[in-house]
């Protein structure tokens, strides 16, 4: 059987909870594991699940430097940088 290990707990992003306070959310914490006895990692992204006024399911991946977009929006198949997600969301303002 895999066994995993939890060698990081990724925090929700305090300016993507700055933009969604006026929201109905919830956010689930990310995780980075490793398949024990190999050194395989795996990420687990934030998920930011909007339920007012529009359903929305954005996930944050830890990503490096050379992607500048870390969001990606389940509904829409598409990814995100977090000033293309404030343009996005404010369409939908309570």
């Amino acid at each position: 059987m895999l066994e995993f290990k939890t060698i990081e707990e990724l925090k929700p992003n305090t300016k993507l909870l700055e933009l969604i306070k006026n929201y109905t959310y919830k956010a689930k914490k990310g995780k980075v594991k490793v398949l024990l006895n190999t050194n395989l990692q795996f990420i687990e992204p934030t998920e930011y699940l909007i339920t007012y006024p529009i359903s929305l399911t954005i996930l944050e991946y830890k990503v490096n430097e050379i992607s500048n977009k870390p969001f990606y929006i389940k509904e829409r198949k598409e990814r995100y940088n977090l000033k293309e997600i404030e343009t996005f969301l404010r369409k939908f303002q309570i």
